[in-house]
């Protein structure tokens, strides 16, 4: 029997027959018109920028490619008629090949730009200074008084965020047609306080119909300093009302107004800022990929885009963004994950590509979240750093401008901002309160955390954590009137107690009354706006008595046999301990009807 031969080579399979459908040139012509339509729709939504160092812009090729091979399947009927399968197969050779031509462009793109190879490149994205804690008083706030608090937000996002919201609910008119987008509010440095900055979006498309062509009346903006929030009303200040926002629908959202006017340009995250009159601009930062063709993300420009006309816009190099005096109450130029990002390039590849994986030497991340520092006329990015080898304490900090991407590392060790919100919180577990994200502070020398404590987002406490020794926590007594001013002190007493030395704070701010212990307190403000007079008194000490209030030692002191004693705590002065029946003092006070006053100073 001769053996049965079979060939496996192909050569001998009859050929797929290619039937074409009827009106060929018409239903490609169909095709080819329905492809650019479909496309241009696509482009509209999808908004790409055309640049092949967008990955949306590979997504956009093949949604094009999907679509033109859809509708050769559909217009020969191929579903229905099998026979037609192999002429959409043919049709789809070209747009097939031009898809895996830009597949084959991106899988390269990744290639070069891999850490494995650009680990120097990555490490170097971001110029980091390293300096010990405290040596940089424009990258963080120092303080030695009250007053320096003035720069320094008193409470986070969501407290913010709820008072905006009481805010915008007190404008009944409003309240129904908008809310806030905090999606990109922005916190800004603003007549020499920190602001939050929120814009307002349609509440849904049947509110967006309605008041589309009017455009939004106004934007809500926080003082995170003195907690006061307020609606800043566009046509009150002889400002039209915003027009360009992320909430619109059409031709005046802020992605559609940015690509049609640079259809090839990147963009990263956009803020709402307002300049020196309150007028709302969008700052939308402009990115490149700086490393191979699609690695190191970095900011190479900003387009601004005036809010109340979308016909504004203005493009900035990074040099002019640096040296344009007219531009410079920008503060936000570089978003806090771009940042982070790249300070973690740094940390990590800083020993090259084998040692961010193996060995580890000298590998740093940052700690999980971020918060901000406002100094001179900039807004810094601020976060904790820690090895990859131990993530229970920290080795210092990251400080980065946001404008001019300024980067310091301030070496210091103690303990993670969730380490100090767990001890904040564990002077009220009580309470169950919650803490708000740590704010950094030099207090004259003591790098030290400082947390609102807040029930539901209404600040109930402040309290300070020491960073280096964590149980040195304090944080002011009084519920019903949080005090700044009582928590300072409380704080600078324990830090005297743990490491013997003085503190030089000066207690003679005026306090807004939210910070201050309430309105009506008497003790720092008058009508909760002007300076309590101090009024003077000089005597013999007659009676002296001692008494421990909320773990501090309270002394009450009468001069000169009058009904009217005048108290102070050790916290405050701890030269009163020295005090005796018989000798003089100077005290100062404000003026009380009450029997017993609180003193300011007590001195021979």
């Amino acid at each position: 029997m001769d053996p049965i031969k079979v060939d496996f080579s192909g050569k001998g399979r009859p050929k797929e027959v290619v039937i074409p459908p009827e009106k060929k040139v018409l239903k490609i012509i169909i095709c080819i018109l329905t492809t650019i339509i479909g496309g241009a729709i696509a482009y509209y939504f999808m908004l790409p920028a055309i640049n092949l160092k967008a990955m949306e812009f590979y997504y956009f090729i093949a949604v094009v490619i999907a679509i033109y091979v859809g509708m050769t399947f559909i217009t020969s009927k191929a579903f229905v008629k099998p026979e037609y399968i192999p002429y959409v197969k043919r049709q789809a050779v070209v747009p097939i090949v031009i898809g895996l031509v830009f597949a084959l462009i991106l899988g390269i793109g990744y290639l070069v730009s891999a850490p494995l190879f650009r680990a120097k490149d990555y490490s170097e994205i971001i110029e980091v200074t390293e300096e010990e804690f405290g040596t940089n008083e424009k990258s963080i706030t120092t303080i030695t008084s009250l007053e320096d608090f003035s720069s320094v937000p008193m409470i986070d996002k969501d407290v913010a965020l709820n008072l905006a919201n009481k805010t915008l609910g007190d404008l009944s008119d409003w309240v129904s047609q908008f809310v806030i987008d905090e999606k990109y509010s922005t916190q800004i440095n603003y007549e020499g306080n920190p602001y939050r900055i929120f814009p307002l979006k349609y509440g849904d498309v049947f509110k967006w119909i309605q008041n589309t062509k009017e455009g939004f009346p106004a934007y809500l903006r926080v003082n995170m300093y003195t907690q006061e929030a307020e609606a800043f009303v566009l046509s009150d200040n002889n400002l039209p009302n915003i027009q360009v926002s992320t909430s619109e629908y059409l031709n005046e959202r802020l992605d559609r107004v940015l690509r049609f006017k640079f259809p090839t340009y990147m963009f990263g995250t956009p803020s709402l800022e307002i300049d020196e009159t309150g007028h709302p601009y969008w700052v939308c930062e402009r990115i490149d990929k700086t490393i191979g063709l699609v690695g190191g993300t970095d900011v190479i420009g900003v387009v601004l885009v005036d809010a109340c006309d979308k016909n504004n816009i203005q493009y900035y190099t990074m040099d002019e963004i640096r040296t344009n005096k007219d531009i410079q109450w920008i503060d936000q130029i570089y978003s806090d994950d771009l940042l982070v990002q790249q300070y973690n390039y740094y940390g990590k590849y800083n020993g090259g590509f084998i040692n961010g994986y193996i060995g580890q030497t000298g590998v740093m991340t940052t700690t999980m979240g971020s918060s901000y520092i406002a100094s001179g006329d900039d807004v810094w990015l601020y976060t904790g750093v820690t090895s990859v080898t131990n993530d229970d304490s920290i080795i210092g900090f990251a400080i980065i401008n946001q404008r001019t991407k300024e980067a310091v590392f301030q070496e210091i060790s103690g303990t993670t901002e969730s380490g100090a919100q767990t001890s904040a919180k564990g002077i009220v577990s009580d309470k169950g309160w919650d803490a708000t994200f740590p704010l950094l502070l030099n207090i004259d020398g003591e790098a030290t955390y400082f947390m609102a404590l807040k029930d539901n987002n209404v600040v109930k406490s402040y309290a300070m954590v020491s960073v280096e020794r964590v149980q040195d926590a304090v944080r002011s007594e009084d519920d019903a009137n949080p005090d700044l001013e009582a928590c300072l002190k409380a704080y600078v007493s324990k830090v005297k107690a743990s490491t013997k030395r003085q503190l030089n704070i000066k207690y003679d701010a005026v306090l807004p009354d939210a910070i201050a212990g309430g309105e009506g307190t008497g003790e720092n403000t008058t009508n909760g706006n002007n300076p309590a007079e101090l009024l003077k008194v000089t005597g013999v000490i007659t009676d002296i008595r001692t008494a421990v209030v909320n773990g501090n030692s309270i002394y009450y002191i009468a001069v000169d046999n009058k009904p009217v004693y005048y108290s102070i705590s050790t916290a405050e002065d701890d030269a009163v301990v020295i005090l005796n029946k018989g000798d003089t003092v100077n005290i100062s006070y404000v003026a009380s009807d009450e029997a017993i006053v609180t003193a300011k100073t007590i001195s021979k």
